[in-house]
């Protein structure tokens, strides 16, 4: 029983992200979102998505897959290039911040 609960214990501490992401950082980035997806993360144009209050750990799914290509949009793409997986997790952590 103790082997089994040492693995469940290791499992989720691997599962678990290296640090925590920093809202405040992802704020500081998130000025080249604003344009499409709204200053505080609601879009005034009906073609792109709201960011406010998305789950943290799908918009980090998301922004990984528009930079690997996985998800195909040449705009986001784009944006995405320069980001490190750091900064996709802040940003994250920011939009997931908001109501």
């Amino acid at each position: 029983m103790k082997k089994l609960i040492l693995a469940v214990a290791a499992t989720v501490v691997m599962a678990a992200p290296a640090l925590a992401a920093d809202a405040e950082a992802g704020k500081a980035k998130s000025m080249m979102c604003a344009a499409c997806h709204g200053t505080n993360g609601i879009s005034m144009v009906p073609m792109y998505p709201n960011l406010a209050g998305q789950k943290e750990m799908y918009m980090t799914k998301q922004l990984k897959d528009f930079k690997s290509g996985k998800r195909n949009d040449p705009t986001m793409k784009g944006m995405v290039a320069a980001l490190s997986d750091a900064d996709m997790a802040n940003l994250a952590a920011y939009y997931a911040s908001l109501k």
